[in-house]
């Protein structure tokens, strides 16, 4: 029974292979459909045939011609013959269905399998000849999908010469056409399982590239927050114990603790909120992806250009809120149909300009402190101007609202609040 469970193991394997990849096809089908409703490339990789063997199962079919020439008598010793077969369909599937694990495809089982192969399909061709030579075509396909590599390239070239010959010495002119669709299916053969493979293998490394880079941040972040709070807590600890035994003797000395509790406690709060803001804070390019989506949700053309020298963290950061603030405005007040985002960069300056086609009218009318816009964009005209840089915001002269954002490309240092207290909702 040793080999009846094997079989199983081995068909459970296939249907877990096969399962898999129809979810990969469901996924390369639904990213296809969402890029082909937003005129983009899908950014989800084919995945290829199924990596089983049923993809060269079809393929039999080719010998359906010998099979009509036993069944119809028309071929002598049709048992003889008949027993070939059977033994050419055997050797051809335990070939292929184990060209898809690389250790069994480059172990020696397969390749004596391979070997049995072409002796026997050499014997069939030279005792039949005629539709019994379409065994050379199968063989090659078999050869191109277990030898992949340096050697493909010689052994299939000296397979179709070896098929041509023996079919022009049995059926003459019709060994060119052999020896072409031998060597033809060698070659698609291997390229297209060698291709599915790598991006198997890709996809895999990928994958497993995101987890790691995952669990890394993860650790990382876990760390940083352990050195954080790990000093400030058992300082607050110890000073509360002290604060509890110094109050019933010493009143003076126990406040004189809790304002130390106070002290480091605001400290404390004002370092996790500087780490959340810089683990949380997204680079321009990532803000500029995310208008393009919030844009095209709201039925706005978005047209981002980008030129001009890479930027810094810094300077990246604000002109990010920046894009998120007028692309907010544009959604909910502009009654806009197409938006153009365009970054340029010189050796001291960048320049972020945002412009509509809409009704051009502001979020707010202007404060009386001078302010433009509504809390918003006040809020990101203050910290431009801490960075040494400028926003202006009004109405388009060609028609619709501009947002021009201008920094140096070093600026000053920022001021360390987080967004919800700089940068409110377009008002």
């Amino acid at each position: 029974m040793t080999w009846w469970l094997r079989v199983k193991g081995q068909v459970a394997a296939w249907q877990e292979a096969r399962a898999r990849w129809r979810e990969d096809m469901e996924r390369f089908r639904a990213a296809q459909r969402a890029a082909r409703k937003n005129g983009e490339t899908p950014a989800v990789d084919h995945p290829g045939p199924p990596p089983t063997g049923f993809t060269l199962l079809p393929w039999l079919l080719m010998v359906s011609g010998a099979v009509s020439d036993v069944l119809q008598g028309k071929a002598a010793e049709p048992w003889l013959g008949g027993a070939g077969l059977l033994a050419f369909g055997v050797l051809y599937v335990y070939v292929t269905f184990r060209t898809f694990d690389r250790s069994k495809r480059e172990a020696v089982p397969t390749r004596v399998a391979l070997l049995l192969m072409a002796l026997l399909t050499t014997g069939l061709a030279l005792c039949y000849g005629g539709n019994w030579l379409t065994l050379f075509p199968l063989l090659g396909l078999a050869t191109g999908a277990t030898l992949r590599g340096p050697w493909l390239g010689k052994v299939g070239l000296l397979l179709a010469v070896y098929a041509g010959l023996i079919s022009a010495y049995h059926d003459g002119s019709d060994g060119v056409n052999i020896a072409y669709a031998t060597f033809l299916s060698s070659m698609v053969t291997a390229a297209i399982l060698g291709l599915s493979e790598a991006v198997r293998e890709l996809r895999a490394a990928r994958e497993e590239l995101a987890r790691n880079a995952v669990e890394e941040e993860r650790l990382r972040f876990s760390r940083d927050l352990h050195d954080l709070l790990g000093h400030t807590l058992s300082v607050i600890v110890v000073k509360s114990e002290a604060a509890r035994r110094l109050a019933p003797r010493n009143m003076d000395a126990a406040l004189s603790q809790i304002g130390d509790i106070e002290s480091v406690g605001r400290q404390a709060l004002t370092e996790i909120r500087e780490a959340v803001t810089g683990y949380r804070e997204g680079s321009l390019a990532t803000e500029l992806t995310r208008a393009r989506s919030a844009l095209s949700a709201a039925s706005v053309e978005p047209v981002v250009r980008q030129s001009g020298t890479p930027l810094t963290p810094q300077t990246e950061a604000l002109l990010g809120w920046v894009v998120r603030e007028a692309v907010t405005n544009v959604v909910r007040h502009s009654d806009a149909g197409r938006c153009e985002i365009t970054v340029e960069s010189s050796a001291g300056l960048v320049r972020l300009t945002v412009t509509d086609d809409g009704s051009g009218t502001a979020v707010a009318p202007p404060r009386e402190s001078g302010g433009i816009g509504g809390t918003g964009l006040k809020g990101l005209t203050e910290r431009l101007a801490a960075a040494g840089g400028s926003l202006r915001a009004g109405p388009s002269p060609r028609g619709g609202f501009t947002v021009t954002a201008e920094l140096p490309v070093e600026p000053a240092e920022v001021p360390s609040s987080g967004p919800a207290g700089s940068v409110g909702s377009a008002g």
